[in-house]
């Protein structure tokens, strides 16, 4: 699921994966969420039904997310959004911070967050000012590719 403001868009794909990649994930950054849920199976033809619908109920977590101007604008979490992100250019530049989801974080293959550095963290706002350039990097658009989902 992809929502862009008002925009949402839902997209079932069956498929095999290596089992790492099974679980709910979500990534929010202000005015751009995506939420993705890898439902997996082991038998025969098992993954005929879709993936149930990702959670949308707050969480009570807010962290501060990144807009054309300023990163000290905050976002309400929700669903499996446990921890708060920051994620840098190469030169240490914050452009982008939000939700995310703690399975994001842990993921031995990290290439959804290349060629940006990101660090997440679990408190309330943990992931306050930092030096800011404007900009909007898509941050799952690699994942979306290793799920094998075209954008």
């Amino acid at each position: 699921v992809g929502n862009h403001g008002s925009k949402v868009q839902v997209l079932n794909k069956q498929q095999c994966l290596d089992a790492e990649y099974c679980g709910e994930y979500s990534l929010n950054y202000g005015k751009l969420q995506y939420k993705f849920i890898t439902k997996c199976c082991t038998s025969e033809l098992c993954n005929t039904q879709p993936a149930p619908e990702p959670s949308k109920l707050p969480n009570g977590k807010k962290c501060y997310y990144c807009d054309e101007r300023t990163c000290n604008n905050t976002v309400n979490c929700d669903g499996t959004e446990d921890n708060c992100f920051s994620a840098t250019q190469n030169q240490g530049t914050v452009i982008l911070k939000g939700c995310v989801s703690k399975h994001m974080c842990t993921m031995r293959d990290q290439s959804w967050a290349r060629p940006l550095t990101y660090r997440c963290c679990e408190g309330n706002l943990c992931n306050a000012a930092s030096s800011f350039s404007a900009g909007l990097v898509l941050l799952a658009a690699p994942l979306l590719s290793l799920l094998g989902i075209s954008y």
